[in-house]
Order: C-alpha cells, then sequence, then structure tokens
C-alpha cells in the first residue's frame, strides 16, 4: 500500500507540473552552482529530452498531435527537432521552407507543445548542411533575425546550435547564427549539440552564447571506436562511459550544466552500420541515463531509431529501420525515462552532486556502480543486480531508511532502517535499479 500510494503521488506531481505549464515558473535559466537548470522562481527543471528530429519534415499535424500527447503521457518535457533538415526542406505537405506554409506547420508543432507543457529544442539547422556551405556567414545572420523574430515571445523554446557536427567547422557561422538570435531573443537559454563522442564545451567553452553543454556520447559499445585519429574526451575503450563526458565537460572554465543531448538509441544497431549488428534494448538507454545523471548531469535525452526518423513502410530507412515509429512509441525504454525524473525530484535538487566514495568495491564499466548524494540522501544506481556495499555514514542522520527502486517499473520498496556504517546490499530485482537511503527524520518518501 506504502509503495502504490508513493507512485501515485509522484504520478500525480508530474500530472500537475504539466498541467500548471513549467514556465508559469519563470523562464529557464542557470542555477547559482552553474551545474542545473531551474526557472526564474527557483523550480528544478530537469530535463527529460526526446529526439524526434524529423518531426517537423515527417509528421501531419494530426501525427504531430498524437505524437506529442504520447510524449507528454511518458513525462517527457523536452523535444529536439531539426528545424531544417535540407536546404530546403519539405514538410509532410510538401510544403517548402521557402514558402510561409512550412513555417505555419513549425508554428503548429511548437504550440502544440506549448498546450502540453513541452519545451522544442529547435535545432535550426542540422550541421551537415553548414559543412556543406549551404548556410554562409550573411546568410546565417538573416536566418537567426527570422528565427527569433518569430519565436521569442514562445515561452518553450529551447536553441541548439550545430547538429551533430564539430565546432571548429565553419565556426563563424555558428557565432553568427548564436549571436544573432541571442540579440534579439534574451529569454531563451542556448546549448551546442556536437559530433559523436564530443562535448559543445570542446569549442564554445568560452562562448557568450553558450548557457549549457551538450555531449553526445553516442552508439558505439566497449572497443568499437573507429575514428583512431579523432581526440576524443575520453579513453579509447570506454565508449559505453558516458559519465565520463560530464567529468570531461566540467574540465572546462567556466562550469556549466550539461546533458547527454544524443546517447545510444533503443533499437539501433551497435556502431551504426552494420546490421548484423545487436540493437540497443531498453536496458542500455536506462544505463546511459542513470551513469550520466548521477555523475552530475542536469537531465538527459532518450532517443528511439524508429522515433527520431518517424519511419514508416514506403519511407527509405536509415541504420537498417524496420519497425513503424507508431509501434516504436509502445517501446519500453521510451516510457520508463519518467522514473529517473520522478526519482531525482523527490529530493532536495541542487545539493545533489556526484560522489563515488559512497560506494566501497566498486567495478568497472558494467559492473561500476554509480552514487550521487545530498546532504541527507544518496543514490546509487546498480545496473547487473549485484551486490553493494555502501557508506551510510556519507550523509546525516544516526538511522537511515533505505529503499530499492526498480528502473524497469519505477515501483520503490522499503528495505528497513539501518543505523550508520558500511552494509552490504543486495538488490530486490535481477536487472537495474537505484538503492535510495535518506536520513529517516526527513520523510522524503
Amino acid at each position: 500500500m506504502l509503495v502504490t500510494m508513493v507512485l501515485l503521488t509522484m504520478a500525480a506531481a508530474l500530472q500537475a507540473a504539466a498541467a500548471e505549464k513549467p514556465w508559469q515558473h519563470g523562464r529557464l535559466t542557470v542555477s547559482e552552482n552553474g551545474r542545473f537548470l531551474m526557472h526564474a522562481d527557483g523550480t528544478p527543471f530537469f530535463w527529460q529530452g526526446e529526439t524526434p528530429w524529423l518531426m517537423p519534415q515527417r509528421l501531419t499535424r494530426d501525427e504531430v498531435v498524437y505524437y506529442l500527447d504520447q510524449c507528454a503521457a511518458a513525462g517527457y518535457n523536452v523535444v529536439q527537432i531539426q528545424v531544417l533538415n535540407a536546404v530546403p526542406s519539405y514538410n509532410a505537405y510538401g510544403q517548402s521552407s521557402d514558402g510561409d506554409a512550412y513555417w505555419q506547420h513549425m508554428d503548429h508543432i511548437v504550440q502544440t507543445a506549448e498546450a502540453r507543457g513541452i519545451y522544442v529544442g529547435m535545432v535550426a539547422i542540422w550541421g551537415g548542411l553548414v559543412k556543406a556551405g549551404r548556410l554562409t556567414e550573411a546568410q546565417a545572420k538573416d536566418y537567426g533575425t527570422f528565427l527569433a523574430q518569430r519565436y521569442k515571445d514562445s515561452p518553450n523554446i529551447v536553441w541548439i546550435m550545430g547538429g551533430d557536427i564539430q565546432g571548429d567547422i565553419h565556426p563563424e557561422v555558428w557565432n553568427m547564427l548564436a549571436t544573432t538570435i541571442k540579440a534579439i531573443d534574451h529569454s531563451h537559454l542556448m546549448t551546442y549539440h556536437p559530433r559523436g563522442r564530443y562535448t559543445s564545451a570542446h569549442w564554445w567553452s568560452q562562448a557568450p552564447w553558450i548557457d549549457f553543454h551538450m555531449f553526445q556520447s553516442g552508439h558505439r559499445r566497449y572497443g568499437q571506436r573507429t575514428a583512431k585519429d579523432a581526440v576524443y574526451p575520453i579513453p579509447d575503450n570506454t565508449e559505453e562511459d558516458n559519465w565520463q563526458y560530464v567529468d570531461s565537460t566540467w574540465a572546462y572554465a567556466p562550469v556549466k550544466p550539461v546533458i547527454d543531448g544524443e546517447p545510444s538509441y533503443e533499437g539501433i544497431p551497435q556502431g551504426l552500420h552494420e546490421a548484423t549488428e545487436p540493437l540497443w534494448q531498453a536496458a542500455d538507454v536506462r544505463r546511459y541515463a542513470y551513469w550520466s545523471v548521477f555523475a552530475g548531469a542536469c537531465g538527459h535525452t532518450y532517443g528511439n531509431n524508429a522515433i527520431m526518423q518517424f519511419y514508416r513502410p514506403g519511407l527509405p530507412p536509415a541504420y537498417f529501420c524496420s519497425k513503424p515509429w507508431h509501434v516504436a512509441l509502445h517501446d519500453e525504454g521510451f516510457h520508463q525515462m519518467q522514473h529517473l525524473r520522478r526519482l531525482i525530484l523527490l529530493f532536495p535538487y541542487f545539493e545533489r552532486v556526484p560522489d563515488q566514495t559512497i560506494v566501497k568495491d566498486n567495478g568497472t564499466r558494467y559492473e561500476r556502480l554509480a552514487a550521487t548524494r545530498g546532504t541527507d540522501y544518496l543514490l546509487v544506481y546498480n545496473c547487473t543486480g549485484r551486490d553493494m556495499r555502501i557508506d551510510l555514514d556519507k550523509i546525516a542522520g544516526q538511522e537511515k531508511q533505505v529503499w530499492w527502486m526498480d528502473a524497469v517499473t519505477g515501483q520503490i520498496t522499503p528495505l528497513g532502517v539501518f543505523h550508520s556504517r558500511i552494509l552490504t546490499f543486495r538488490p530486490l530485482t535481477n536487472g537495474d535499479g537505484v538503492l535510495i537511503a535518506a536520513d529517516a527524520t526527513k520523510h522524503y518518501l
């Protein structure tokens, strides 16, 4: 009964938050310590993103409504889209971005998301188009002026420069586009979506227009790196350790919030380019989410191979996709991201820090337990179901109430009250989940 009440309470809280619209707490800004996003009134904002990159080009208006309804029901509060995926771009009605009908369709997307309390992360133009010279510095000024004037008064916009590209490819174009938008739109945050296995801080740590950083941990498994001449921020054979990108991003000054804006997608081949490779599964996308957030990320973006391209029979598939997008909306990982957001928001938000000293006898790769804590609570993510030696003295309180959360279902089960010391805990489930401990006097759950 207690567990059921906790789950219902958390679900009701998220529904209430969506009903009131997050921007009613003021515009998005950066916390004082530079590590989190928040609203102007101090309300925390945990980024729970989805990657419907081709929504403007592939979905009809009715389909936009259906898709965003599913996102809202699954707890997503950000959708990351490609405003232009070609020059010119065409939408599902054959309308070109050279004409206003295309932009009216974009307005429909923004307004439909707004009605559901969802932010639109607008990738102004996909990076490959800039690399190909389809947007010059002069054109970037005109285009940035157009975008900013059209959407500066929409409450639910986050600007995203880049789009799967290094920042040193035509940096003058990105600077012009970003500074032009920022000069007109003073209300919305801005970031940069880099190429796989890079962080935006590598190029833009000192850029005055970037408010928070984004990295793309990418789609490769351990040992699957191919570009041997690239200078990546994490070592070879650690490709899946996306938590390392948080650390490597915070190595740049000044410290800014950071998010994994594109981890491995559910249903995409490992390494992307071979149909015979195994597909990333729900357990993998959960692991990427908890690893990065417990390392200190201020949220996480989920991706799905079918949804990101809105594949349906008759369209040329990318990355060997065969599942229609509306079927993929039922994939397990799509619905399990909300459990992480609910968990994080149960506790004091801005004091949370990563702290691996909580874990004794830690492992590597999948056996690594990821730990984070506040003053009087701690969370430890376990993706293999192995025993955990945990130092309860790392948080305040003589007695600690301990729970286990199943990452698949979000169910939270009490394990009991324990005196402060190093104790060994065994997960209640064979799969992944989170050990939760808090000062027994606080009653967070």
